[in-house]
């Protein structure tokens, strides 16, 4: 009966007592090392130079239609002055409000294709005029009249007579363009080209038979000088285009930096000694 009573009673602990169950062992999870790798960190040498560049071209840009502005506003608050029958300084005229009293030519006036108005295609109509009492001439941009349907035509559009007044504000046109197909040369022709892709002034001056001012007066919207459309743009227009591209391309620079830090941070194991 001891016996069996000593067993009962081994057998009760044993039943009572909790099994002890092992943990889990958790290692160390490896530091994380930088350790650059030579194609991210090539790419990142090229790539983030580039994108900085590109922001800062898009930033000078923005600046300089700025400063434009800037003199713009200056100049056209001014009092109109007359334009010189002698060869003129083009920046010293830049957006001046200019009068002149002259007569059209147009048998040199020139159609600069591609000048969208109100989302319609068309085209800018250059006349130059001859100043009263002078040999010299300067074009004048009457403003935009619309594309035919058929586009291998140009449109036919009056120009005054005799001798008128003309009111508009001086402007030096760019001289960075895209030409799409090659010009016809000076010369090339007995016919007078009539549309051209772009108003390249250097060209036209040496195409004509008589001195020309180097700057275009853009016929005062108000003014009855036979014009057309006329909705100038202001010098600083789509200037927060400039300054989105410019944050754009820097936003790009620094997510390649990014990257390239958190690609190059890796878990590594100690090397063993």
């Amino acid at each position: 009966m001891a016996d069996s009573s000593e067993g009962s009673a081994d057998y009760a602990r044993s039943d009572g007592a909790q099994a002890t169950v092992p943990r889990e062992v958790r290692l160390p999870l490896p530091p994380l090392r930088f350790r650059p790798r030579l194609l991210p960190t090539l790419a990142a040498l090229v790539l983030i130079p580039l994108f900085v560049a590109f922001g800062q071209w898009q930033w000078n840009k923005a600046s300089a239609k700025e400063g434009l502005q800037t003199l713009f506003d200056a100049r056209g608050a001014e009092p109109a002055v007359q334009l010189p029958s002698a060869p003129a300084d083009p920046q010293m005229l830049r957006y001046r409000q200019v009068l002149v009293r002259g007569s059209y030519e147009p048998e040199y006036q020139i159609l600069i294709d591609n000048r969208v108005h109100h989302e319609l295609a068309g085209y800018h109509v250059l006349t130059p005029l001859r100043l009263e009492g002078s040999e010299m001439r300067v074009l004048v941009n009457r403003g935009w009249v619309p594309a035919l349907a058929d586009h291998s035509r140009w449109p036919q559009v009056a120009t005054p007579v005799g001798v008128l007044e003309v009111a508009g504000m001086a402007i030096v046109p760019g001289t960075r363009y895209l030409t799409l197909a090659p010009e016809a040369p000076a010369g090339a022709s007995t016919s007078w080209q009539v549309v051209w892709q772009n108003l390249d002034l250097a060209r036209y001056a040496r195409e004509v038979p008589f001195p020309l001012q180097l700057v275009v007066i853009q016929l005062s919207p108000d003014s009855s000088a036979g014009g057309f459309a006329r909705e100038w743009p202001r010098p600083d227009e789509r200037i927060e285009r400039h300054l989105g591209y410019a944050f754009q391309w820097w936003g790009f620079a620094i997510a390649t930096m990014i990257i390239w830090l958190v690609v190059n941070f890796r878990r590594c194991s100690p090397s063993p000694r």
